[in-house]
């Protein structure tokens, strides 16, 4: 992922301006990496060290969204929908 790239998604999901480290943004920057590098396994079918950090990553991600459905389950709704993941 490039900085334009990651910058762009910080915008998106911020809460206010300068915003990069609410839990909206930690999940989408990180959803970005996972879709990434899904596409990089696809290709590279025997690389385990990517398979392990994208392990980590989906892990994260999901404690990350227990703390936002835990907060306020609105703001957990419309980020699965913001993000198209399923639950």
């Amino acid at each position: 992922m490039e900085r334009k790239e990651k910058k762009t998604i910080m915008e998106q999901y911020a809460q206010h301006k300068g915003d990069t480290g609410s839990p909206e943004v930690q999940i989408a920057v990180l959803t970005e990496r996972i879709e990434s590098l899904k596409n990089h396994l696809l290709v590279h079918k025997n690389d385990n060290h990517s398979r392990r950090g994208i392990l980590l990553m989906v892990a994260k991600r999901r404690k990350l969204l227990m703390y936002v459905k835990r907060k306020d389950v609105s703001r957990y709704e419309s980020l699965l929908q913001r993000l198209e993941l399923r639950k």
